[in-house]
């Protein structure tokens, strides 16, 4: 008899072709895209793909773009973080002015 193979949960529906590299691929980030993301509005685990890129809140309603298949790309989390930093710098700068001024 032929050996089986262990079917890839919904990948299985690609039956035997492409491979079995492509389809774990595409299980990994159809798993990811799926599951219930963080609202960047209400901070609620209310997030789904609504079409490519496009995201929305089951929630608060709020409708965003991101990445194709996550809300936050890594890409973008970074941006952010330079942007976070560059606001601190920022008012660091603002409050030693003051203090120069109240001098």
């Amino acid at each position: 008899m032929a050996r089986r193979t262990k079917k890839l949960k919904q990948a299985a529906k690609f039956g035997a072709r492409y491979g079995l590299r492509p389809k774990r691929k595409w299980l990994e980030i159809d798993r990811i895209q799926r599951q219930k993301h963080i609202c960047p509005v209400c901070q609620r685990k209310a997030v789904k793909r609504v079409s490519t890129a496009i995201w929305q809140c089951r929630k608060c309603g709020a409708k965003f773009a991101g990445g194709a298949y996550v809300p936050e790309t890594k890409k973008m989390q970074e941006i952010l973080a330079k942007f976070e930093r560059l606001l601190e710098e920022e008012k660091k700068m603002r409050k030693e002015m003051m203090k120069k001024e109240e001098e």
